[in-house]
């Protein structure tokens, strides 16, 4: 419920504190999990303190129990163990603290842990960050290799002695963090969330050694597998031996059996990639050596065919058609100018022979009126007309000096 409160009518900090107590007596006893973290039994203390921590989301709450309650898992339950608690939670009002009053504690079991892990793998499956599709294809030949493992451990050892190893040039940006326990899930996705960020790494591996189920825990955490499912960069899981299987093997990009396979996997064998460079060479060779001899073959083929051989004699053939065939030409020609030379000759002849200047030279004359007319009909005269004759010499004007007789029909 609300509470009416204003700077002028503040409340004070036991009423705060009282309703607060209040709220959380309403609560009544939950099941609580978690992993214990502190773990303090004083020597003739009537009651235990301990500390339960989410490991997922870095939460702590302090938790007491009678001695007996305790006692009945003292043997199977310590520190870094994950329980059950049945508690009441409790307000301690004059420190502003809150607390768990347990009742009854439970060591949370293998079969217990394994079946939770199945139903988170399903729901996450259900979300397709398993899906084959989502998988990244790993580079090449990393420049720059991101590694998440614990400090000075065999899995970084194994790692960066294998991977320089296989290729000397390989270079590495090492995060160190806990891997087992209640700091190395938020430890390890922040690792995982830095390398992704970092410009200059190509591939990030996530590597551990062997372990029991509950140390291998936080690889199987929801917030360690979003965060991989979130990464840009291509993500190795190299978890514990080949029968082991954390959720974050199914998430990654590529799930290696050991730190050891995960080196393999990552960078190539500078030995194997050099006698690979060296057989495609051979291969090169070789293909172009028969590509070489097939057209030196087909070269030699070509050479070979007359008109390749002896490029002249088809020349010459040649040679003596054109010559034919030119005099051929001149000789049609020749004959084409006889024929139509004698042709004009003998047109010029008749042209010649019926022309008026020839008839004129025969003594005939051409008389001319005064406007130009020719005179055929001696009708077409008068007396005292005036005429022009033209004979074969040049022309004269004459004159009518009389008129034709119609009965001698104009032959005077």
């Amino acid at each position: 419920m609300a509470l009416n409160t204003s700077p002028e009518a503040p409340l004070p900090v036991g009423e705060v504190s009282r309703l607060i107590g209040g709220w959380i007596d309403r609560l009544g006893a939950v099941w609580v999990e978690g992993q214990i973290t502190q773990l303090n039994r004083r020597p003739g203390a009537g009651v235990v303190f301990l500390t339960l921590r989410d490991p997922s989301y870095d939460i702590s709450v302090s938790v007491t129990c009678y001695r007996q309650v305790f006692d009945a898992v003292a043997d199977v339950v310590s520190e870094g163990a994950r329980v059950v608690v049945l508690a009441k939670p409790e307000w301690y009002a004059p420190r502003g603290q809150l607390s768990l009053r347990a009742a009854e504690i439970k060591p949370v079991g293998v079969g217990e842990l394994l079946a939770r892990l199945e139903q988170l793998k399903k729901a996450l499956a259900s979300e397709g960050l398993f899906a084959a599709e989502r998988k990244k294809p790993l580079p090449f030949l990393p420049q720059l290799i991101g590694l998440v493992c614990g400090r000075a451990s065999a899995a970084e050892r194994d790692v960066l002695e294998n991977a320089r190893h296989r290729w000397p040039a390989v270079r590495f940006e090492v995060r160190n963090v806990p891997v087992q326990g209640v700091h190395a899930v938020p430890q390890v996705v922040q690792a995982v969330k830095e390398l992704d960020e970092h410009q200059g790494v190509d591939v990030i591996v996530v590597a551990r050694g062997g372990g029991s189920v509950e140390d291998l825990l936080p690889f199987s955490d929801e917030q360690l597998v979003r965060a991989v499912a979130s990464c840009r960069t291509p993500v190795v899981s190299a978890i514990g031996h080949e029968p082991d299987s954390p959720l974050l093997d199914l998430v990654a990009d590529l799930r290696a059996s050991t730190p050891t396979d995960a080196a393999k996997k990552v960078v190539p064998d500078v030995g194997e990639e050099y006698d690979r460079v060296r057989l495609l060479q051979e291969r090169a060779r070789r293909a172009v050596g028969i590509h070489l001899d097939r057209e030196e073959r087909g070269l030699d083929v070509a050479m070979s065919r007359p008109s390749m051989a002896h490029p002249h004699r088809m020349i010459a053939e040649r040679e003596e058609q054109v010559t034919a065939l030119l005099d051929r030409g001149r000789r049609t020609l020749g004959h084409l100018l006889d024929r139509a030379d004698s042709e004009l000759t003998h047109t010029h002849a008749r042209v010649v022979a019926l022309s008026p200047a020839a008839t004129l030279q025969r003594g005939y004359a051409v008389l001319q009126r005064q406007d130009g007319h020719v005179v055929r009909d001696p009708g077409e005269v008068e007396a005292g007309d005036a005429l022009r004759a033209r004979v074969s010499g040049g022309e004269f004007r004459v004159a009518v000096a009389e008129a034709p007789d119609a009965d001698s029909g104009g032959q005077r």
